[in-house]
């Protein structure tokens, strides 16, 4: 059986440790490969060399990392189809999401590939009397990103990507869940130039994790994951010195207006809800439709779409969704499906017990739909983060605004209307991060930032594009005068008497005669014009 290695100084390493995670195929529940979680000593191998590496990497000009890029793009586009494969083996999502989550990330490959203009700092002349100041943004050295298993190729390239090119060395702990097609990745940059240490992988769980936050070389960190290890990783990772960006959960909420086209929010939701098994931070997991009348009709539209997912294998080109990832994460999914109907939700579609000829020991579910759900039931409140939508009918767009700005996340969210005022409103006053209007996926391109509100981010700086450009670099700013030199030539004294060209009078003509005198044996005793003078006393003046 496959056993993945770690990737440190250059080349593949065999880890030492004795603690095994089973790497899975979600498709069919068998086991692919073997993860040896690596301890605490192989944290400070990765970080020992990325240190010795940062210096040199650090001073090489930006155009000359941002060609390393170039070629890795190159690389990445040409090898997507065995990147995609590697995702959907071991995470369970269908190809043409693999290939989409590759594009993602190959977008914040481009972003970078501009680091020599977005190092460009800002000058200002004449400050002050002869004094400029000027700004720098400079690398932080070592930096690590901890990654989920949900994007694993996307998320750990909205990291390293920026991170490297404004001259850090990085470390990366991918999720244990699926650790292949970042080693993959890794392989491409080698292949791309880049130098032997300025990238590494370490896998691993808890223990790793801790060594990073830990390690006093170790300047800052990137997370994405869940809320409650989020905040994990910002308390003790501030706590130890680092700078930290810490991105947690969702509960993305989606409002239809009574004007919105139906038949244009609900394929919204499908794909929003259901894409990827749900299993994203920018999921919708709620749709809030205003209106009783508005809320019958969005139900009654969705239900049947819903019935008709086409679920499979990544392996079957129809296949519209996936299996989740874990056998753990099915029953927990199921269980909050239970939960829901105990507190008296209206299940409308139930997508448990969903078991596919061929395929009975993957994990699959069907898509649920709950309608009529309230602020108060589980179901509403925790992130499911699997193929389940909630109805939850407001009254008002006030009501449906107020329901969104309570809840303790902030990641995303999105209005369906016609009305220009309702979605100004919407766009102002909504407490979330990233705002879609008629957009149900609100992600922000490449050289905009990803970042949630309240307790979907920990830190100041959201991840990726110009913040991601100031999370890892660190500003310096000069402020310079310099001292009179050689422009304006050299300056004597002679018994306290200043003999610089700009000073000579007539007045002084008698005493500069005699310095020359004195100091240069092929004039001594002869009287010289003062044009002649000043080329003794200045040589640089033109005679």
């Amino acid at each position: 059986m496959l056993t993945i290695q770690n990737a440190i100084d250059g080349r593949k390493v065999t880890s030492a440790s004795t603690r095994f995670a089973a790497v899975f195929n979600p498709a069919t529940g068998e086991q692919i490969a073997s993860l040896p979680l690596s301890a605490k000593a192989e944290v400070d191998a990765a970080v020992a060399v990325a240190k010795a590496a940062a210096p040199a990497w650090g001073a090489l000009p930006p155009m000359k990392r941002a060609k390393v890029l170039f070629k890795y793009k190159e690389l990445l586009e040409k090898r997507a189809d065995d990147i995609a494969r590697a995702i959907s083996l071991e995470h369970g999502k269908t190809h043409s999401d693999a290939l989409g989550e590759l594009q993602r990330g190959i977008d914040v490959v481009d972003f970078a590939c501009g680091i020599p203009h977005l190092l460009k700092g800002e000058f200002s002349r004449n400050v002050g009397p002869d004094i400029d100041s000027w700004s720098d943004r400079q690398p932080l050295g070592v930096v690590a990103g901890i990654t989920p298993f949900n994007f694993p190729v996307m998320v750990p390239m909205w990291m390293f990507p920026v991170a490297i090119a404004c001259g850090n060395t990085f470390i990366l702990k991918p999720s244990e869940r699926d650790p292949s097609a970042p080693m993959l990745i890794w392989e491409l940059l080698a292949e791309a130039g880049l130098p032997k240490g300025v990238f590494n992988v370490v896998h691993g769980d808890k223990e790793a994790v801790d060594a990073i936050l830990d390690h006093p070389d170790i300047a800052a960190v990137s997370f994405v994951g869940s809320t409650p290890i989020a905040e994990y990783i910002y308390a003790r990772g501030t706590a130890k010195g680092k700078r930290v960006q810490a991105l947690g959960g969702a509960k993305n909420h989606m409002i239809v207006m009574p004007d919105a086209d139906i038949d244009q929010a609900v394929d919204a939701l499908m794909g929003a809800g259901y894409g990827s098994a749900g299993e994203r931070c920018m999921a919708i997991s709620v749709a809030v439709p205003v209106g009783e009348t508005t809320a019958n009709k969005l139900v009654e539209a969705l239900a049947p779409k819903v019935r008709a997912l086409k679920i499979g294998p990544a392996t079957d080109p129809d296949a519209e969704m996936g299996p989740v990832v874990t056998a753990e994460a099915k029953r927990k999914i199921a269980g909050l499906i239970d939960q829901g109907v105990k507190e008296g939700a209206e299940l409308v579609v139930d997508g448990r017990g969903l078991v596919l000829q061929g395929y009975e020991n993957g994990y699959f579910l069907g898509g649920s739909l709950f309608d009529r759900v309230t602020p108060e039931m589980t179901i509403y409140k925790q992130e499911i983060f699997g193929p389940v939508l909630s109805v939850v009918r407001a009254g008002s767009f006030d009501e449906a605004a107020k329901l969104i700005n309570d809840h303790e996340y902030g990641n995303g969210t999105a209005i369906f209307t016609r009305d220009g005022d309702a979605a100004r409103a919407f766009a102002d006053k909504i407490e979330v991060g990233m705002v879609g209007i008629n957009v149900p996926l609100p992600v922000p391109v490449a050289y905009h930032s990803f970042g949630g509100w309240k307790r979907s981010l920990f830190g100041d700086h959201a991840i990726y594009g110009p913040e991601g450009v100031r999370f890892y670099t660190r500003l310096k700013t000069v402020t310079a005068r310099w001292p009179t030199g050689i422009r304006k030539g050299a300056e004597f004294k002679h018994n306290g008497l200043s003999l610089g060209p700009d000073r000579i009078g007539e007045t002084q003509e008698r005493t500069a005669r005699n310095f020359i005198r004195e100091n240069d044996g092929r004039s001594r005793g002869t009287a010289l014009p003062l044009s002649k003078l000043r080329c003794k006393v200045n040589p640089r003046t033109v005679c």
